[in-house]
C-alpha cells in the first residue's frame, strides 16, 4: 500500500470511530426510559389531545414548495455561469445569451403559474 493513502485511512477510521464511540457511550451510560401510557401521550398545554398529530396540508403548499426548489436550482446555476462568463475570452456573448434564454424560460414558467393562480393562497 502506498504511503499516500495512510492519512486518508486514518481519517476514515476516526470518522467511523467517533460516532460509533459516542453511540456506545450513550448506550452504556445513558438512562433507560421508563414508558407508560401517560408518558406516551402528547402534551397539549394541559388539555386532552384531540384529532391526529399531523395535520393535512393543502396541495398548494406542495406546489409552492416545488416552485421554490425550481427557483433555488436556477440560482445555483448562476454561480458556475458567472465563473464561465468571466473566464470566457471570445465566447462571452454566447454564454450570456444562453443564460438569458434559461432565465427567460424560468420566468415564463413563473408568469404562467402566476396567471393560473398557483401562487394565490386565498382560493
Amino acid at each position: 500500500m502506498s504511503n499516500e493513502f495512510v492519512p486518508f485511512l486514518i481519517q476514515m477510521v476516526f470518522a467511523a470511530a467517533v460516532p460509533l464511540g459516542a453511540f456506545a457511550v450513550a448506550l452504556l451510560l445513558g438512562q433507560r426510559a421508563r414508558t407508560s401510557a401517560a408518558k406516551d401521550t402528547p402534551y397539549e398545554c394541559g388539555m386532552e389531545p384531540r384529532g391526529t398529530s399531523s395535520p393535512r396540508f393543502s396541495v398548494k403548499f406542495y406546489l409552492v414548495a416545488m416552485l421554490f426548489i425550481i427557483f433555488d436550482i436556477e440560482v445555483v446555476f448562476f454561480y458556475p455561469w458567472a465563473v464561465a462568463f468571466r473566464d470566457a475570452a471570445g465566447q462571452s456573448w454566447t454564454i450570456f445569451w444562453a443564460m438569458l434564454f434559461f432565465t427567460g424560460l424560468v420566468v415564463a414558467g413563473l408568469a404562467y403559474e402566476w396567471k393560473k393562480g398557483g401562487l394565490d393562497w386565498s382560493r
